[in-house]
């Protein structure tokens, strides 16, 4: 996106919005979006359920559940482009490149898609319980972030819990968004976060949606495999870059998710932590493979992970930033 400029420029004057707005570099659009809609998100974090948008879409989406669910593959994936495609198609049609109507929708939609306030919120929450030794509060509060059973876990595997989901989640509320955005524009995260919605309701292993499903999961571990591995890069980068790099390389192939497995064994070695280890979903005992190294997390480690994912959101800022600029 960042090399087409100049095609975008071509396209931008051909279009309605062209003589009230002139056309503007794509990577300087990108460049002054990304940390504006950062900056709402850590002002704001998100809107409340009943103004944000992917209400409206879960509940669009399983109105095309009802109308489409069957035990097989394609009905799963027919369901999920009725879902998608006519929200991406609308936001390309309304933002042209290169416009600064583009930049104003782009914040928007980007702010929209990200979710680190959030993630922060959710995560303190835990920490908070766990230093006041509540707890019950602390395994309801990990309970909002984690898909795991809650009920039974100690004090250990509740920040357990919370550093795997701050690690994951930064991948999956940040880092993913702004690759997206840098490389399609506002159309491009908005698919992200629709097919990242619709692996949350549909991607499970279960009876119901094992093969209705199947699409939804797939196509969300295609569009995170490349922001998951720079996620991963960058955890390393920031933290103790060998033991990470050996996390990562030794670790990662062995965990069932091909995209969490480098972005949590990479953060779990950049932070000196062992993560991992078997865990309670939905009534059953999972044995899961040993991530990172060191001692076990405790509530204090929830904000060192949290201190990781913001160092790696201002790295990624001032890349974006930097090299937007130098292309414009």
């Amino acid at each position: 996106m960042l090399a087409s400029a100049g095609a975008s420029r071509r396209h931008c004057a051909a279009c309605p919005f062209a003589a009230r707005h002139p056309p503007v570099s794509v990577s300087l659009l990108i460049a002054l979006a990304v940390p504006c809609a950062l900056w709402l998100d850590r002002l704001y974090g998100e809107l409340p359920n009943r103004w944000h948008p992917l209400v409206a879409f879960g509940r669009w989406a399983n109105a095309c559940e009802r109308r489409l669910y069957g035990p097989r593959r394609w009905r799963g994936l027919l369901a999920w482009g009725l879902a998608v495609l006519p929200p991406v198609w609308l936001v390309h049609g309304l933002l042209p490149h290169g416009s600064l109507l583009a930049l104003a929708g782009g914040i928007a939609l980007l702010y929209l898609a990200l979710g680190a306030r959030s993630l922060e919120q959710h995560a303190r929450a835990v920490a908070a319980a766990l230093a006041a030794d509540d707890l019950d509060a602390a395994r309801r509060a990990v309970g909002c972030i984690v898909s795991r059973d809650t009920a039974a876990l100690d004090a250990r595997g509740v920040a357990l819990a919370a550093v795997e989901s701050v690690l994951e989640n930064g991948a999956d509320a940040i880092f993913g968004a702004l690759f997206w955005f840098v490389a399609g524009g506002p159309a491009a995260v908005v698919l992200y976060r629709l097919a990242n919605t619709l692996d949350a309701m549909w991607g499970y292993r279960n009876a119901r949606y094992a093969e209705f499903g199947w699409a939804a999961a797939r196509i969300d571990d295609l569009l995170n495999f490349i922001p998951a591995r720079l996620t991963a890069a960058s955890y390393a980068l920031l933290g103790d870059r060998p033991r990470a790099w050996r996390c990562w390389r030794t670790q990662a192939p062995h965990w069932k998710s091909p995209n969490a497995g480098p972005v949590m064994a990479s953060g779990a070695g950049a932070l000196g932590l062992a993560l991992g280890g078997g865990a309670v979903y939905h009534g059953r005992w999972q044995e899961r493979p040993p991530l990172g190294e060191g001692r076990a997390p405790a509530a204090a480690d929830i904000e060192r992970a949290l201190a990781l994912v913001r160092r790696t959101t201002l790295l990624w800022a001032a890349v974006i930033v930097l090299g937007g600029f130098a292309l414009a």
